[in-house]
């Protein structure tokens, strides 16, 4: 069991994806209104997600911003539907402070961040609230991430990247139990450094603090396979597996009933081998 102090989840976790924006880049505008993204809640719930994840804000490349009180009308409603309707955990999907303070006292127990509590008074924010966290590394911003990224060594820069905003977390007074990582794929980075990444995650956990993977239907996944974005469904599962075997303790995912039963098998296979941890291929503690 993860335990980052306001959230418990099992490892390795689901996490069910769910944006309530128009242009996200794979379920834009499916769960616009409150109703159809409460249904859609219920079903990742039953289908077995450790958190649902929910953002007002399109992150994909090119998108464009939307104001904290457009982020706050599209979230907070649906965070108070979700809490009071299942019991499963949420995550606000969100950099500004504002939202971030609103979210929680709408129910929610963790912030995922795409900017890393790095946008001003977000750092404070989250030392306020005292919910977990998740850091993401990405190189340059939404609208131009895609644009030429560059690195000398990706795994060894978004690691110091990683291992930076951690120590600033912690000197913030965010207890570094309540922190997890994400290496951020497809955020300022080509399909090769999203898969050299993939392939060496053990690396990104710095102190050991767990690492959070979101592939599920990225483009990296459609340049490999050829497919479209609704059509990923075997290569989300297949990369979210490889995850989980290279160490990973949280999926981020869209289709979570098959991303969870992928990873109960994995999972059972991995530990018959031995426990998580005794071995180098074993899942994240």
């Amino acid at each position: 069991m993860l335990d980052l102090g306001s959230l418990r989840v099992p490892v390795p976790a689901v996490m069910g994806i769910l944006n309530v924006t128009p242009d996200s880049f794979s379920d834009g505008g499916r769960f616009f209104s409150v109703d159809a993204a409460m249904r859609q809640a219920a079903t990742m719930a039953r289908d077995g997600a450790a958190i649902i994840d929910i953002g007002g804000e399109s992150t994909r490349p090119g998108a464009d911003s939307v104001s904290e009180q457009e982020e706050l009308d599209r979230v907070v409603p649906l965070i108070e539907a979700v809490v009071s309707g299942t019991d499963t955990p949420v995550s606000i999907d969100t950099s500004k402070p504002a939202v971030m303070r609103e979210a929680v006292s709408a129910g929610a127990t963790m912030i995922n961040d795409v900017f890393a509590l790095q946008e001003e008074g977000a750092l404070a924010a989250a030392s306020d609230l005292g919910v977990a966290v998740c850091l993401m590394h990405m190189q340059g911003k939404p609208r131009t991430m895609q644009d030429d990224p560059h690195y000398d060594d990706v795994v060894a820069e978004v690691c110091g990247f990683l291992e930076r905003r951690l120590d600033e977390c912690i000197a913030a007074g965010i207890d570094e139990r309540r922190v997890v990582l994400d290496p951020g794929f497809g955020f300022g980075k080509t399909p090769e450094h999203n898969i050299e990444l993939l392939a060496n995650l053990r690396q990104l956990r710095v102190r050991n603090r767990p690492v959070l993977v979101g592939v599920s239907r990225k483009s990296t996944l459609g340049t490999l396979t050829q497919r479209d974005v609704d059509e990923r469904l075997a290569a989300s599962v297949a990369a979210a597996v490889m995850a989980v075997v290279n160490g990973a303790a949280i999926i981020r995912a869209h289709d979570v009933r098959e991303t969870v039963d992928a990873l109960k098998v994995a999972t059972a296979i991995i530990k018959a081998g031995g426990e998580p941890g005794d071995r180098a291929s074993g899942p994240a503690p």
